[in-house]
């Protein structure tokens, strides 16, 4: 009887499974954070895309350099690269790229919207079209750059506005391209259950591009990066279980509010700091297998405890009314606890979908 109900395979269950999901995880890029992150992944319904180093590659070029009527595009360039110097942003990094020029001193970034700063005394702002309109206190942007803006952001390339001295000078066009797999990727989370959803602070012609390309039809554009964790909040309110994939800082807080957070390795440390789950590899792929492999983990575990308690409740009976051969009793409770390791070990063929 004392042989019989020895629990073994009821302790080895679950921390067998969970040490080799996790060291198949480490082998693929994937580092799992804890054990409650395992069912968030089952019961995820919904997940939250960033769009530039999510979906799009975030290696971002300069593609062009938009003026105003009258105004040289070689100085433009200098005073937005001169602004954007000091950025982390990717697109500040595009536009200063390859540019020599002096930094901006009382450099400022405004989150979500551009940044500012002094070129040679005279400030200069570059970010949004409108805000920075706004922001020099231009009547508006010219009607001809504004055609031309509009043009660029319809094939799904982001436009940085530079004005100074009451007027906006010109634009600056930067290309990110999407990922070759983020459309399969896509296709597969559908197939996973979850409802792909693009967030980012990009313009609506742009975010709509870019999710036309790879097979997103939710999108929400031109977002802050708090109005992003109350976007999950809102999709929470409604019922739904929110995951969350991001990179940068602006998606730290959005990761940190999701019931799932995915952040990608090559972010920031705010963001890897904030999730549940992170990925080594720079590719939307890496987070369908870290989901994938999550919820194979949390099915094993689940098939170890199923067998381990049958195991006790059909043999412990018959021990009980002493129809059971001490020695048989050993041999099964050595091969509950076998079949439980042996189970969990199926887990290191677990093979990614890339």
């Amino acid at each position: 009887m004392l042989i019989i109900a020895c629990p073994c395979a009821l302790g080895l269950a679950t921390p067998t499974a969970l040490l080799v999901g996790t060291g198949r995880g480490a082998q693929l890029g994937i580092l799992i954070r804890g054990p409650e992150v395992l069912e968030d992944t089952r019961r995820a319904n919904i997940i939250v895309l960033d769009k530039t180093g999510t979906v799009t590659s975030g290696r971002m070029s300069l593609a062009e350099v938009l003026t105003a009527p009258g105004e040289d595009p070689v100085v433009v360039g200098a005073m937005a690269a001169a602004v954007e110097s000091p950025s982390e942003h990717p697109i500040g990094r595009a536009i200063a790229a390859g540019i020599a020029v002096t930094p901006a001193t009382d450099f400022r970034n405004e989150r979500g919207l551009g940044v500012r700063g002094l070129v040679d005394g005279v400030e200069v702002v570059a970010g949004r079209p409108d805000w920075v309109a706004t922001s020099i206190g231009a009547p508006g942007i010219p009607v001809e750059l504004r055609e031309r803006i509009d043009a660029a952001e319809r094939t799904g390339k982001t436009a940085v506005a530079v004005g100074w001295s009451g007027a906006v000078r010109g634009a600056l066009v930067v290309s990110d391209s999407p990922r070759p797999t983020s459309r399969h990727a896509v296709s597969l989370l559908r197939n996973l259950g979850l409802e792909p959803m693009l967030v980012t602070g990009d313009n609506a012609r742009t975010a709509e591009s870019v999710a036309a390309s790879v097979g997103i039809t939710r999108v929400r554009a031109g977002v802050l990066p708090q109005e992003k964790a109350e976007i999950v909040r809102e999709l929470q309110s409604d019922g739904r279980v929110v995951a969350v994939v991001g990179d940068g800082v602006n998606d730290a807080a959005a990761l940190a509010r999701a019931d799932l957070g995915i952040a990608m390795g090559t972010g920031t440390d705010a963001a890897i700091e904030a999730s549940d789950l992170t990925l080594v590899r720079a590719d939307l792929m890496a987070a369908v297998d870290a989901i994938r492999l999550s919820r194979s983990t949390l099915r094993t575990i689940k098939g170890n405890l199923f067998w381990a308690f049958a195991y006790n409740v059909a043999m412990i009976p018959l021990a009980a009314v002493g129809l059971l051969n001490p020695m048989l009793a050993g041999a099964a409770m050595a091969l509950s606890s076998v079949f439980v390791v042996g189970n969990s070990l199926l887990l290191r063929r677990f093979t990614p979908s890339s």
